[in-house]
């Protein structure tokens, strides 16, 4: 039974990887707030090597619809406020030469729903990684019986587990999409 263990193990690490990942691609797609977390996935390009912002700068959020981003290194001002305006935050930064501005203007319901379609298409990717994961150790867990390693009725708790715990990580996915489509909607 241990190898269905281990193979059970590795099946929910690489789940709670994939669930982490959705987490991230959610708090990702704003909401009409500001938050740090938005500028997560940018890129700047730094002397020619491409960095994530948030290497390059600190942020602060004074106020709900309003982020300040402060550069370490002041030469980089223009390749950040590039690098913001071409994202799909769909916002135009400002800077003072000491910082840079980024006002979040109020979400319209039409881009409400067309964010609500970004986060729906995220959680169909995270449940089909999530199967995917499943699947390899379904086919694990056959090849361990094929080869006489674990018997047959190991096999067949193994994949109830299996299938139990891709049901708990497929709802809490359906959770995160819930919220995250609650707070979408706020005005």
């Amino acid at each position: 039974m241990s190898d269905v263990a281990g193979t059970l193990k590795d099946a929910e690490t690489k789940m709670d990887k994939a669930l982490e990942v959705a987490k991230e691609d959610f708090s990702s797609i704003r909401t009409g707030r500001a938050h740090p977390s938005l500028f997560n996935k940018i890129m700047v390009d730094y002397y020619g090597t491409f960095t994530p912002l948030s290497q390059l700068a600190s942020f602060q959020v004074p106020e709900a619809r309003m982020a300040i981003i402060s550069p370490f290194d002041k030469g980089a001002m223009a390749s950040i406020e590039k690098a913001i305006r071409e994202s799909d935050l769909g916002v135009n930064p400002g800077n003072d030469g000491v910082v840079i501005r980024v006002a979040f203007p109020q979400l319209t319901e039409e881009r409400r729903r067309e964010y609500i379609k970004v986060v729906r298409t995220k959680a169909e990717d995270a449940k089909i990684s999530l199967r995917n994961i499943r699947r390899s150790a379904k086919e694990a867990m056959e090849k361990l019986e094929k080869d006489s390693h674990i018997g047959k009725d190991d096999l067949t708790r193994g994949e109830k587990e299996l299938e139990k715990l891709t049901g708990d990580h497929v709802s809490k996915i359906d959770d995160l999409l819930k919220h995250k489509e609650i707070e979408l909607l706020e005005v």
